[in-house]
């Protein structure tokens, strides 16, 4: 039978690594995420590019849910965000995601993340960033990933430079309205610092075919290069 997840393989996702996993957003959990979203942060320190953050309770859950379907609508080989919900020891505590543009070409894109403010300070940060990269590096092919920080939110940065991110330049930014640094940060498979445990994938052969990887098209090209 034909379901959401045959239309897009990412609903049916799963990356575990010990008490660490990560789910593709099925409508289910949009709620729920909303739930969580309400309290990322200091209402007088925003550590976002765009202050989505900042969006009033009652409208979050329309907010969350129109962001998450658009990014559905428009997914393709060519332009594809991977969101996940969140899951540490079985309680749902945020979102990491994977951006990316022309994948099949340049290998590359950027994460991003968030927690529960309830569940910051305790390591769940890095470990999901380090499980997304190693799943982006083994499964997925890339060859370095991105992300970024302002320069006075240090547990982001910290959160990097603990999965083996490096430096890689600044921008000036507006942020409501005044300026702000946005450090760039790059991180190579070389120099990815491992999660503790290993991870197990959970519909990976369909989520590669739907971003343009292991087509027989792609085959072809990859023995035309091996003669």
């Amino acid at each position: 039978m034909t379901t959401a997840a045959t239309a897009l393989p990412l609903l049916a996702l799963r990356i575990t690594a010990g008490p660490v996993e990560l789910r593709g957003i099925t409508d289910d959990l949009l709620g729920p995420l909303a739930d969580l979203a309400i309290d990322i942060h200091d209402p007088d320190f925003m550590p976002f590019d765009f202050p989505w953050s900042l969006t009033p309770a009652p409208d979050m859950p329309r907010n969350v849910a129109q962001y998450h379907w658009g990014k559905r609508s428009s997914f393709s080989p060519a332009q594809w965000n991977a969101d996940f919900a969140v899951f540490h020891e079985g309680e749902f505590v945020g979102c990491q995601g994977f951006s990316t543009k022309d994948y099949l070409i340049t290998r590359g894109g950027e994460t991003g993340s968030w927690l529960g403010r309830r569940f910051q300070g305790k390591g769940i940060g890095t470990a999901m960033r380090q499980v997304i990269c190693a799943f982006i590096f083994d499964h997925l092919d890339a060859e370095f990933i991105t992300s970024c920080a302002f320069s006075d939110n240090p547990a982001s940065l910290a959160v990097s430079r603990k999965t083996g991110y490096a430096d890689n330049g600044v921008d000036r930014r507006s942020r409501l309205g005044k300026p702000a640094i946005m450090r760039r940060i790059i991180l190579e498979p070389a120099n990815l610092v491992r999660y503790k445990h290993d991870l197990a994938v959970e519909g990976l052969p369909e989520f590669r075919k739907s971003i343009g990887l292991d087509t027989d098209e792609q085959a072809a090209e990859d023995k035309d290069e091996e003669k």
